[in-house]
């Protein structure tokens, strides 16, 4: 499962410069707006320690961690879905992320300008999710009008579908978001924005966030972390914290050839994490060898832990945990 975070924001709130940061590429800076014209694209390895001890015990040619891909899109402005800026353009190209970062800027005003005028984090966050809530009403009022002709044949799936986005549309025209219906295929499919999870990244210091801002960012659901851009070598926690928003952990193998860790949601089956790492394993699976990977380090190996008794079979029914080391065994 590869991992993709959209990262939003107004004009000249940090999201560049975390794009930086979280990638060490050189993008365009420029302390005014729509400086980002195209999507800039970049990979990030995940941290994990794991990967670098197993590896030493397997004497592994190659280290190969988890990574986020993280996707840094024009900066957002009031109005962009009306076709102000530039922002509301790039905004498909993060439809297929996962997750979004949306970069909130805390630091009181300086040398950098701001787009409106003054900081306000409580009022930019309002912005972004008006905006992202027209995107979605855009989306959803041209699927609707495209279902219209099957659901007036009797098509079943159609009417559900319709009547799914019917109940949608309602609540995003309230001001509301499509998460609670992130389950349903349809919102699935359409990729929608506001059916995603956020982390918001608070630029500045603890001193300049308000508690109301804190309260307001719970009550959407997301989760946030504050950082100072200016100042920021370390972005981990950021991914961090994205793994925990959005429930995911990792699995590891291990061998001669290399480490590697693998991406999952928390819950799942053995079979669809084998399916990861190809996909005829979810089919073909018929067991997994199965071992905690610090109860693999203290074993000092595959061979020793089984004689331990530490490594044990699995069937189809088994929910992988964070940090199990699996050998798939598949027909």
């Amino acid at each position: 499962m590869k991992l993709s975070i959209g990262i939003v924001g107004l004009p000249n709130v940090g999201k560049s410069t975390l794009f930086k940061i979280l990638t060490k590429q050189e993008v365009h800076i420029a302390n005014y707006p729509f400086a980002t014209i195209d999507p800039n694209v970049g990979v990030v390895t995940v941290p994990d320690e794991r990967i670098e001890q197993l590896a030493k015990l397997s004497n592994s040619k190659k280290k190969v961690p988890a990574v986020v891909e993280f996707y840094d899109i024009a900066g957002l402005v009031k109005g962009a879905s009306e076709g102000e800026g530039l922002g509301n353009q790039f905004l498909a190209n993060i439809r297929e992320c996962k997750a979004i970062v949306q970069v909130l800027r805390c630091f009181p005003l300086g040398d950098i300008i701001h787009v409106e005028g003054t900081t306000d984090p409580l009022r930019d966050m309002d912005i972004i999710a008006t905006e992202l809530i027209f995107k979605d009403l855009e989306t959803v009022t041209k699927r609707l009008d495209k279902l219209d002709k099957d659901v007036r044949s009797g098509d079943k799936k159609a009417a559900h579908d319709a009547g799914v986005l019917k109940s949608v549309k309602e609540d995003l025209e309230r001001g509301n978001t499509a998460k609670k219906y992130k389950h349903e295929d349809i919102v699935r499919d359409l990729e929608l924005l506001t059916a995603k999870e956020q982390v918001f990244l608070l630029n500045g210091d603890e001193d300049d966030v308000s508690e109301e801002l804190k309260k307001k960012i719970e009550e959407v659901g997301g989760g946030y972390i504050t950082m100072n851009l200016a100042s920021a070598e370390n972005i981990d926690e950021l991914i961090k914290k994205a793994y925990e928003i959005l429930d995911l952990i990792s699995f590891l193998t291990t061998g001669e050839d290399e480490t590697r860790a693998w991406t999952i949601e928390r819950g799942w089956k053995a079979p669809q994490a084998a399916g990861t790492i190809h996909t005829d394993f979810e089919k073909t699976f018929i067991r997994a060898e199965v071992v905690n990977w610090q109860k693999l380090m203290e074993a000092g190996g595959w061979s020793q832990s089984k004689q331990k008794g530490w490594m044990r079979l699995e069937g189809k029914d088994y929910i992988v945990q964070d940090g199990d080391v699996m050998v798939i065994r598949h027909g």
